[in-house]
């Protein structure tokens, strides 16, 4: 039950994210990428911070766990490179090669989760990502992949993100989930200024013509809340009640949600390759949960009895 529950709440995030796009799009416009991120973490902090202090579990949480610090820092700098690398990564390859490539975390994740966690992956997890590659793939256009140096970005990017989710695994278990994002958000808004300082114009953050833009301010709220406070501090939570191979698979879901978004805000149409590529990333999410182990043992078994 609490694994159905983890589902429908990652499921949630996915849409939240992939319906954001659009916003954060016309955001970053007036405001470069690194600013943008940096007010969004710095806002979605401050947010959780105000409930951790009101929280009545807040001192309790941090009894509980003595290295939530490094815990939080640590899955604050795999996210921090996760939309570093994707932003870089935009300024020399397209964006449908970076929508498909930035999935590719969906298959690293069990690899990942194999080595790093011992989960043994299952032929269910294994046919599920085949399918859900499938369709990003397909979803982004069925773009070449010649690999150039912004296709290597976006690569760094996607291991990035995996080991974000493999690391949620290992360190949300038993730990407080308020103080564990927390923290982690606070981190990607320090590195993000920091980075805006030394390769963008951060001053643009104090001009208020494009601070107080209605896109920027939009957006602003809506990612700080939505996608970034509450979606973090549900994926933290649930993961403790499901696998990392399932949280790749289901946050696959956004870029269908984008698209879906895109044509009904943007009337972007998705084509026949987009709809096969949702209904390939829909099958590979029935597949992780398709007992294909259990028949081909409960096949042989049956063949051995008659025999």
């Amino acid at each position: 039950m609490k694994r159905k529950a983890a589902d429908s709440g990652l499921l949630l995030v996915a849409l939240v994210w992939g319906t954001t796009f659009v916003i954060v799009q016309n955001a970053v416009a007036f405001l470069p990428p690194f600013a943008f991120n940096s007010i969004r973490f710095f806002l979605a902090a401050l947010i959780l911070g105000v409930w951790t202090v009101f929280s009545r579990h807040q001192k309790k949480g941090q009894k509980r766990n003595e290295r939530i610090w490094h815990k939080g820092i640590s899955l604050g700098f795999w996210l921090y490179l996760g939309y570093g690398f994707q932003t870089v990564g935009l300024v020399y390859t397209t964006s449908s090669k970076t929508a498909f490539i930035t999935g590719l975390s969906v298959v690293v994740v069990p690899v990942m989760a194999a080595f790093l966690l011992k989960q043994r992956l299952t032929v269910s997890s294994a046919a599920s990502v085949i399918m859900a590659a499938a369709g990003l793939y397909l979803l982004t256009g069925g773009s070449s992949l010649a690999m150039n140096k912004g296709d290597f970005f976006v690569l760094l990017c996607a291991f990035s993100f995996g080991m974000h989710i493999v690391m949620t695994a290992k360190f949300a278990s038993g730990a407080p989930v308020l103080w564990l994002t927390l923290i982690q958000l606070a981190a990607v808004s320090v590195l993000s200024m920091i980075t805006s300082l030394f390769l963008e114009n951060f001053r643009a953050v104090f001009i208020w013509e494009v601070v107080l833009q209605k896109e920027v301010v939009i957006a602003l709220i809506v990612t700080a809340i939505f996608a970034t406070a509450l979606a973090f501090l549900a994926q933290t939570y649930f993961q403790a009640y499901t696998t990392p191979a399932r949280v790749a698979l289901i946050f696959a879901l956004e870029p269908v949600f984008g698209a879906l978004t895109a044509y009904l805000w943007a009337n972007e149409t998705l084509g026949a390759k987009g709809i096969t590529g949702c209904i390939l990333i829909l099958a590979g999410m029935v597949a992780a949960e398709f007992p294909f182990a259990k028949i081909v043992k409960k096949r042989k078994t049956k063949e051995w009895v008659n025999s």
